[in-house]
């Protein structure tokens, strides 16, 4: 008997109800263990009391001493819970995806007089088009690119728009037209709209019967040179569509993805494809898959990824669990999804996912034909990422090895935490830390700080700061513990940091300072080590200096990024925010319509009052007010 059934009285799972719902195991300290669903909750939870059960739950209900459950009111209720919980709460013994970030659509702003194409993450926006999911943020860059180069629309923000005072240089390479300069007026550069959306839906057919069609009117018009530029859009037009779309028909929406666990961790590669053109692909590698089928891996990674990325109140209440404060927004299912392998449970999932989608949704293995073959190339291009990414975990544990040795380490470490100071004359002064391991560098567990000490007046008594901070309540058995501490600067940095860390008894990490070459040139960097009297000096071209300046860098971009963000946010600040009335959503729009307080200034009460959420008397307070700080000012 294990450990779990020995604390947990039999009657206490018998008396579960045989209804559909989640169970939880959780750890003598409330943690949550593993999250599964059931059918019916009485038999899944009674079957790990007998029968065989794999080493990874054997393993989970050694540690289990509590059971908590939440009764839904269907299967697919709980298939949609599950994956929610297994999403926010991560448990140590559950399938896990380690990209939870929502998906990028391409968006298009058909509000506004002159429309603007832009990449879109987070919530949709009512009167907006969005175009989508892409699997990636390039995927989403490729096809601006693309479109850029066919259908010349605006691209600037509102406030370039409305302030500019000249053309771009996108205008002046052919990639726009220049509607903030009144160089194309709003029906034309609509028509110019109404062509990208045939594009990005697919109906690139009608799309080239009606350029073609304007083409040979031009020509027989003698309009040659127009006719020559229709010619020169059309052909552009089929070699992007012949890329992306392949063999299938217009309009056909599905998603492809193959598993793959031979050698090693299990990779899945999923493809979007939407009006029959593939908008790329994406390799995830989710943790947590050893002992698993693979079908089942699969299954979990399906039921996570569709699943809406928010808890609905009511279970949350019954979970006892703080409301969640964001949403993450998931693909919708399409119609269609091609695997490599049938999920075990593949009637529940179909289930689910046509709930969520609004109707019907297949999971198919196809056997032959286009359909096939996207399987098959979705499969090579898994176990071409696992290779890669095995391959670089080598090399990065070849590089920790080397570095080992170098810095006269016990063992390789396994993980590098750095840290970097950011700050313009003294002001928004923020640090960051970011984390890197064999498999790269640890994203989830990247950290920002502000700086609160008034007395810390310099980036050494700074860092001292951060390091305390970061150590305060923390531990050695923690398991985000580094091995290694490596600081931006040089000795200075490193002995106010070895005496924080003496303060604070911090023992098992190795601190590490990286300082630039006299004309802080990259290639020459100094490290130096507490107690060492000479600074280690390796070779321009060495690996693990190319490791280490990669992480020192990426410190340095994720803090720079930071100190960004918060001196925007001050900067933000302006006359709008002493008006009555005029709240942070007032005032991004009418940021939004006008781009800058000085053009508010110049605009009249009737101007005001088209803005959404603006009233007659509150147009009149604006202008009155910026009207007073300009006679004053």
């Amino acid at each position: 008997m294990n450990d779990f059934a020995s604390s947990v009285p039999r009657e206490t799972v018998d008396s579960l109800p045989d209804a559909p719902g989640v169970y939880r195991y959780l750890d003598a300290d409330g943690q949550v263990l593993y999250v599964g669903k059931a059918k019916s909750l009485k038999k899944r939870v009674g079957s790990y009391f007998h029968g065989a059960n794999s080493a990874r739950i054997q393993a989970m209900l050694a540690k289990a001493r509590d059971l908590a459950i939440i009764v839904t009111a269907s299967e697919a209720d709980a298939l949609i819970l599950e994956a929610n919980l297994i999403r926010r709460l991560q448990p140590p013994y559950n399938v896990l995806l380690k990209d939870d970030k929502s998906h990028p659509w391409l968006r298009l702003t058909i509000n506004h007089p002159f429309p603007r194409l832009t990449l879109h993450r987070g919530p949709k926006h009512p009167g907006e088009r969005y175009f989508g999911p892409y699997p990636s943020v390039h995927a989403v860059r490729e096809t601006l690119k693309w479109l850029q180069g066919i259908f010349p629309l605006r691209q600037c923000e509102e406030r370039q728009f409305t302030t500019r005072r000249r053309p771009c240089l996108q205008h002046q390479i052919k990639r726009c037209h220049a509607p903030c300069m009144g160089l194309i007026d709003s029906e034309s550069h609509g028509r110019w709209v109404k062509e990208a959306i045939l594009f990005l839906e697919g109906r690139d057919r009608q799309l080239i019967e009606g350029l073609t069609q304007a083409m040979w009117e031009a020509a027989e018009t003698r309009r040659f040179e127009e006719a020559a530029r229709l010619r020169d859009r059309i052909k552009a037009i089929r070699h992007v569509q012949e890329q992306r779309r392949g063999n299938l028909k217009e309009g056909t929406d599905l998603d492809v993805l193959s598993i793959t666990t031979s050698d090693g961790p299990a990779v899945i590669e999923i493809f979007f494809i939407r009006d029959g053109i593939q908008l790329g692909n994406q390799a995830h590698f989710p943790d947590n898959t050893e002992d698993l089928a693979p079908a089942e891996v699969l299954e979990s990674f399906i039921a996570q990824f569709y699943a809406p990325g928010q808890i609905d109140a009511e279970d949350e209440a019954r979970d006892g669990r703080e409301k969640s404060t964001s949403a993450l927004e998931t693909p919708l299912p399409p119609p269609e999804i091609l695997v490599n392998l049938a999920p075990p449970e593949r009637g529940w999932l179909e289930v689910t996912l046509s709930r969520l989608r609004g109707g019907a949704v297949k999971i198919r293995v196809p056997e032959r034909g286009e359909k096939r073959r996207l399987v098959d190339l979705a499969l090579t291009n898994a176990e071409t990422a696992k290779i890669r990414s095995l391959s670089g975990k080598r090399a990065n544990r070849q590089r920790l090895a080397e570095l080992a040795e170098i810095l006269e380490l016990p063992r390789a470490p396994e993980r590098i935490e750095a840290f970097d100071i950011s700050h313009i004359q003294d002001t928004h002064v923020v640090a960051s830390l970011v984390a890197f391991g064999p498999e790269g560098m640890i994203k989830k567990d990247y950290r920002r700080f502000a700086i609160r000490d008034p007395d810390a007046i310099d980036d050494t008594s700074r860092m001292a700061e951060v390091l305390r901070r970061r150590f305060r309540d923390a531990d050695a058995s923690d398991a985000d513990w580094p091995d290694l501490v490596l600081l931006d600067g040089g000795k200075g940095q490193l002995n106010a940091v070895v005496e924080v860390a003496g303060d604070l008894g911090i023992t098992g990490v190795t601190f590490c300072a990286i300082a630039k070459g006299p004309d802080r040139d990259a290639g020459k960097e100094t490290l130096f080590l507490p107690g060492r009297s000479e600074a280690i000096i390796l070779p321009e071209r060495s690996s693990v200096l190319f490791m280490l300046q990669n992480i020192r860098d990426e410190a340095h971009r994720f803090a720079v990024t930071y100190h960004r963000g918060s001196r925007g946010k001050e900067l933000v600040r302006s006359a709008l925010d002493d008006i009555p009335g005029v709240g942070p959503n007032r005032k991004k729009a009418l940021l939004r319509r006008f781009g800058s307080v000085r053009a508010l200034r110049a605009a009249d009460v009737e101007e005001l009052e088209a803005v959404p959420g603006i009233s007659a008397a509150l147009a009149e307070t604006i202008v009155h007010h910026l009207r007073n700080i300009q006679e004053t000012t």
